[in-house]
């Protein structure tokens, strides 16, 4: 299994000269708690950082600044770390750790951004292959019987 088959494919972007506050409002009417920040053509539009809900949280909430008064490019995470479509989980989930971010772009074969993978998708995967393993597991001894009957 590789990122590209696990990846959100649908990318909610903003640019650095977005106000926290659209940049907010756009996170709430998409439902996602991230926005992958790009630079760029919107054809060919390139992740240069990550921004979060937790990123907002702790630049504006916390210390009560207006909203209004800052852009994205002044609070996201950058830069940003990218994921490949053709690696494995395991890579992801290290470079994951390596970086200490949970949300990472993907990108495709010819440098085109393809999606978003995101610790939660890495552990639905996992959480798939032990299902799997313990089904296996549990179907054995009715094997074993057929194979003696």
């Amino acid at each position: 299994m590789d990122a590209a088959s696990i990846c959100t494919r649908d990318v909610v972007s903003c640019r650095r000269d977005t106000t926290l506050l659209d940049a907010a409002r756009l996170m709430r009417d998409s439902h996602v708690g991230d926005l992958i920040v790009v630079d760029g053509p919107p054809e060919r539009a390139s992740p240069v950082g990550i921004l979060t809900d937790r990123d907002v949280v702790l630049a504006v909430v916390a210390p009560g600044v207006d909203p209004s008064t800052l852009f994205v490019g002044e609070v996201m995470s950058s830069p940003a770390i990218l994921a490949y479509a053709w690696e494995n989980l395991w890579e992801v989930a290290s470079r994951m750790r390596l970086h200490g971010v949970r949300r990472m772009p993907v990108m495709g074969q010819s440098g085109e951004m393809i999606g978003v993978i995101a610790f939660d998708d890495l552990l639905e995967a996992a959480s798939g292959l032990v299902s799997s393993l313990c089904h296996a597991a549990g179907r054995q001894p009715y094997f074993e019987e057929k194979r003696r009957a």
